[in-house]
């Protein structure tokens, strides 16, 4: 599988990218960083593991704008009034959390959580793309050992 993924080269890249943003367990600097050692172009790599990664978080955004009502009334059983308290905290500070989107273990439930809150689909992809190309960005620099 790592073979034909590799093979795909920027498709591939993009394909994982995004397959690591969803609530699968992946992760895509390996490939990022294979296809660079390759002699593949940094900054073309950067560009499509960014884009697929940033608009792979969107299933999760969708997941949390969708299906947010049954979450939050379901499965979390939380309250109106603390739904609302909650809801004016993240307006207040939360949205700026997302530019940690791309964090391992908290990255996802922070897209989620964007999604619920109903942040403005343009400051989401923003913040979130502007976090996933620093990561992804150190991460070449990091392999070509620019820096």
């Amino acid at each position: 599988m790592e073979a034909f993924i590799f093979n795909l080269g920027y498709p591939g890249l993009f394909l994982l990218g995004f397959l690591a943003a969803t609530i699968l367990p992946l992760g895509s600097e390996w490939l990022l960083a294979a296809l660079l050692l390759s002699g593949f172009d940094p900054v073309v790599c950067v560009a499509v593991a960014t884009a697929g990664n940033s608009l792979g978080s969107l299933t999760t955004y969708a997941i949390g704008v969708w299906g947010g009502p049954w979450l939050i009334e379901r499965v979390l059983r939380i309250d109106p009034v603390k739904r609302e308290k909650a809801a004016q905290i993240y307006a207040r500070y939360g949205t700026w959390s997302l530019l940690f989107a791309w964090l391992p273990v908290v990255g996802d439930p922070l897209c989620l959580v964007g999604g619920l809150m109903r942040v403005q689909l343009s400051h989401y992809l923003i913040l979130v793309t502007i976090g996933k190309y620093l990561r992804y960005q150190i991460v070449a620099l990091v392999v070509l050992g620019v820096g």
